[in-house]
C-alpha cells in the first residue's frame, strides 16, 4: 500500500492547506473529521485511490505561493493568530448575518420556509461559538502560552486545575463537531448556498456571507484540531514528564 494512504486527512491539510480544496470537492470533512486516513475516506466515498492521490499530488506540486505555513509556527503565535483572525471574524459577522437572515425570513419566508431552519441553526451556532471561544481564550489558550513560555528556560510547571490539556481539547473538539454538523445542515437547506431564482440582492449577499462564514470556520477548526491541539499535547507531555 502507498504510505501516503496511511496519512490522515488532517495531516495532509496541515502539511499543505491547498489540499483542502480536493477534500472539499469530494465533500470530505478535513477539519472536524480530519483524523481519518486517506484510505478510509477513499473507501467510504468510493474513490479510486490512484486517481485520488494523483489529484492531491497535482495540487502539492504547484508553486507554494506566499501563504503562511502554519505547521511551522510557534504555538503562542498560532494562538494569537486564531484569536485575532478567526475569533474576531466570528464576533463581527454574527450580528450582521443574524440581521440579514431575520430580514430574509420576514420578506421571503412564505415562499422559502427553509430560511427559518437556516436562521434557527445559525442562531444556535452563534450562541455556542460565543461560549466556545471564551472558553478557549480564558482557559485553554492561556495554558498553551504558559507551556510555550516554560520551554526555553525549563520553568517548573504545576498541573492546571483541569488536569491535562487533553481534557479541554477533547471538549473543544466535541464542540467543533457540533458546529460542523450544524453547518452541514445549513448547507443542505441552502442547496450549498445557491440562492433561488427569485432571490433579491440581499438574499444573494446573505448566502455568500454564510458560505464565507462556513469556509472561515473550517479553516479555524483545522488550525486547532490538526495543528494546535496535537502539538500542545506533545509539548505538555514533554514538559510535565521532566
Amino acid at each position: 500500500m502507498n504510505p501516503t494512504l496511511e496519512k490522515t486527512v488532517g495531516q495532509m491539510v496541515a502539511e499543505d492547506y491547498r489540499t483542502a480544496q480536493i477534500f472539499k470537492n469530494h465533500k470530505i470533512d478535513f477539519c472536524c473529521k480530519g483524523n481519518r486516513t486517506l484510505q478510509e475516506v477513499a473507501e467510504k466515498k468510493g474513490l479510486n485511490t490512484e486517481t485520488f492521490l494523483k489529484e492531491l499530488g497535482e495540487v502539492q506540486n504547484r508553486d507554494q505561493g506566499d501563504g503562511p505555513d502554519f505547521n511551522t509556527w510557534p504555538l503562542d503565535l498560532l494562538v494569537d493568530y486564531i484569536e485575532k483572525k478567526h475569533h474576531r471574524y466570528v464576533e463581527q459577522q454574527i450580528p450582521i448575518l443574524k440581521q440579514y437572515l431575520n430580514k430574509l425570513c420576514h420578506v421571503h419566508g412564505n415562499r422559502h420556509p427553509e430560511l427559518f431552519g437556516i436562521f434557527e441553526h445559525f442562531s444556535g451556532s452563534a450562541g455556542e461559538l460565543a461560549m466556545h471561544m471564551k472558553k478557549e481564550e480564558l482557559i485553554l489558550f492561556p495554558w498553551i502560552r504558559k507551556l510555550v513560555d516554560a520551554t526555553p528556560d525549563g520553568k517548573t510547571l504545576e498541573r492546571p486545575r483541569f488536569g491535562t490539556v487533553a481534557n479541554p481539547i477533547q471538549m473543544m473538539m466535541e464542540e467543533h463537531d457540533n458546529e460542523g454538523e450544524r453547518f452541514r445542515k445549513i448547507a443542505t437547506l441552502s442547496s450549498d448556498y445557491a440562492p433561488p431564482a427569485d432571490a433579491c440582492n440581499t438574499y444573494r449577499v446573505t448566502f455568500s456571507l454564510l458560505q464565507e462564514f462556513e469556509e472561515d470556520l473550517h479553516r479555524h477548526i483545522h488550525l486547532e484540531n490538526n495543528i494546535l491541539f496535537p502539538k500542545a499535547e506533545i509539548l505538555e507531555k514533554k514538559l510535565l514528564s521532566n
